[in-house]
C-alpha cells in the first residue's frame, strides 16, 4: 500500500507571517532538522516504563517502549518535543520503524518481556515498517503474543477502517493492541466497537489529581465504563500520587502507569543490577 503522508508544508515567508507563525515555522524546521540528522545518525533509543497491575504486585505487568532522539550533544530528547513536528511526514515513518526494530529485539532477547511499541495508523502502509514487523514476528514465534502495539486515538481515527483490518490480521496471529489517550480525541464509539482493542489507556488529562477532581472523577467512571462494556483492559496514564492511585483502584482500573511507579528507563529495567535507573 504506498504511502500517503501529506508532503510538508512550505513555512510561510516572513513577509506574509505573523511574527508568531513565522516563529512556530522557524522552531518545527529545526527540530525537523535534529530529528533527521540523529536519525541519519541512529542516535535513537528507547526508555522504558512499567504498567502495573492496580493490585498491588512488585512485578510490572508489561513495559511501554518510548521512542527518545539524542541531538548533537547526546542530550536525550523526549517524544513530546519533536513528534507533532515529524508524525504526519516520513521521518515519521522512520522513527516507528526504529522503534519497531528495537522493541521486537528486546522481545527476542529476553522471552519473559511483555512490550508495548508506539506506532502511528500512517505506518501500517509504509513498506520498511511492515517489513520490519514481518521479520521480527518470524525470527520468533513467542514475539507476537507479547507484543503489544500502541496507537494514539487520534491517529486511529484517521483512517478507521484500514486500522480495523490490520488489527484483525494481527490479533489473529496473537498480537495485542492498545488505544492510547483514550478520551483526549474524537473517538466514534462505532468505530470503538468495530476496533475492540485489547488495552484501553485513559489519557492523563483525566488522571493527574484526580483524587481531588470531581468532574475527572465522572469522566474517568465514564471512559472506564465505555473500557468495561466491551471487555477491553484498562490503564490510567499519568499516575504521580498515592491517593490518585488509590481512587483508581476503588473505581476498579486494571493497571496504572506513571511516574508514582516508575520514570522511564533507558537502561531496561529488567537488566540493571541495582535500583538506580537512567532517567530520561
Amino acid at each position: 500500500m504506498p504511502n500517503r503522508d501529506l508532503p510538508p508544508q512550505a513555512p510561510p515567508s516572513p513577509d506574509t507571517a505573523s511574527p508568531l507563525d513565522f516563529a512556530v515555522a522557524q522552531r518545527d524546521r529545526e527540530t525537523m532538522r535534529m530529528v533527521r540528522d540523529a536519525v541519519n545518525r541512529r542516535d535513537v533509543v528507547l526508555a522504558f516504563q512499567p504498567i502495573f497491575q492496580a493490585e498491588a504486585s512488585e512485578t510490572p505487568a508489561f513495559y511501554e517502549a518510548l521512542i527518545r532522539v539524542l541531538d548533537e550533544t547526546g542530550r536525550i530528547i523526549p517524544a513530546r518535543e519533536f513528534i507533532g513536528a515529524v508524525e504526519n511526514t516520513e521521518l515519521g515513518r522512520q522513527l516507528d520503524c526504529l522503534s519497531l526494530e528495537m522493541g521486537l529485539f528486546s522481545l527476542a532477547e529476553d522471552p519473559s518481556l511483555r512490550l508495548a511499541v508506539n506506532m502511528s495508523a500512517r505506518s501500517i502502509g509504509y513498506p520498511q515498517w511492515i517489513k520490519t514487523l514481518e521479520e521480527g514476528l518470524a525470527a520468533d514465534e513467542t514475539v507476537a503474543e507479547r507484543l503489544i502495539l500502541e496507537i494514539t486515538e487520534s491517529s486511529a481515527m484517521t483512517m478507521p477502517e484500514l486500522v480495523s483490518v490490520f488489527m484483525q490480521g494481527l490479533r489473529a496471529r496473537g498480537v495485542s493492541f492498545a488505544l492510547d489517550d483514550f478520551g483526549a480525541g474524537y473517538t466514534s464509539f462505532r468505530y470503538l466497537r468495530e476496533f475492540y482493542f485489547d488495552i484501553i489507556k485513559i489519557d492523563s488529562q483525566f488522571i493527574q489529581g484526580i483524587a481531588q477532581n470531581p468532574d475527572n472523577q465522572v469522566l474517568t467512571e465514564a471512559l472506564l465504563a465505555i473500557a468495561q462494556h466491551f471487555d477491553m483492559f484498562t490503564v490510567a496514564e499519568g499516575v504521580e500520587a498515592p491517593e490518585d492511585a488509590a481512587f483508581l483502584r476503588s473505581i476498579g482500573i486494571d493497571c496504572m502507569q506513571g511516574y508514582y511507579f516508575g520514570a522511564p528507563s533507558i537502561l531496561p529495567p529488567w537488566k540493571a543490577e541495582t535500583s538506580t535507573q537512567i532517567r530520561a
